[in-house]
């Protein structure tokens, strides 16, 4: 029992270890950049018009602080995040349940996903404002048109790929496609699932 835990120690320590140094190289890598970005502002290696600096970004910051515009900014920006994640959460998760149940649904719609995925959307900017009006709602608009698609994608493939033996076990058993559902697919994907959600933040992000 000693032998084991010295070990267990041993394991921990190492790990700890390992830790610190990609923690440490990462912060190191961060440093580097913003230090390396600034020394080419300085010293008009690149364009700060276009490509700015760690200076200005910072100046640029304390300046909206002070004018108590920044925490709006951050507020409106949170407040579209959360209003278009939890949109295309519901939606794709109701769209690849309803893809699931049915197959022949499934088959004809899927080339249509696969082309609205691959829309240039950032280029339909101008007519979403034309559509939407240029106002919060063209922003949730086009963070749906980026996010949405591709979620109900990712969320209804992996409900297809649910291990067929716990499906074939709970049809041995007498079970309708509803608790087939329930009790095997949904169980067998909720670490999909938060890691489509995980997605779909970003994107939403990307978004707006």
């Amino acid at each position: 029992m000693s032998n084991f835990s010295l070990e267990h120690k041993e394991f921990l320590r190492k790990k700890k270890k390992e830790k610190i140094i990609v923690i440490s190289f990462q912060i190191l890598i961060l440093l580097v950049f913003i230090l390396g970005w600034e020394l080419l502002a300085r010293f008009n290696l690149i364009n700060t018009f276009l490509l700015s600096s760690p200076s200005l970004v910072v100046k640029t910051l304390l300046s909206l602080f002070t004018d108590n515009n920044l925490l709006i900014h951050i507020g409106i920006t949170l407040y579209e995040t959360v209003v278009s994640f939890l949109i295309v959460t519901i939606i794709s998760l109701l769209v690849s349940t309803l893809l699931w149940f049915s197959r022949r649904l499934a088959r004809i719609i899927d080339p249509y996903l696969t082309v609205l995925n691959s829309l240039p959307k950032v280029a339909l900017g101008p007519l979403i404002i034309i559509w939407v009006g240029a106002s919060t709602n063209s922003i949730i608009f086009m963070a749906l048109l980026i996010s949405l698609f591709l979620s109900i994608i990712n969320v209804y493939h992996n409900f297809k790929e649910t291990d067929i033996n716990y499906i074939t076990l709970l049809r041995s058993l007498g079970a309708s496609k509803i608790q087939i559902f329930m009790k095997a697919v949904i169980p067998s994907n909720l670490s999909n699932i938060i890691n489509n959600l995980k997605i779909n933040v970003s994107m939403c992000y990307i978004g707006l």
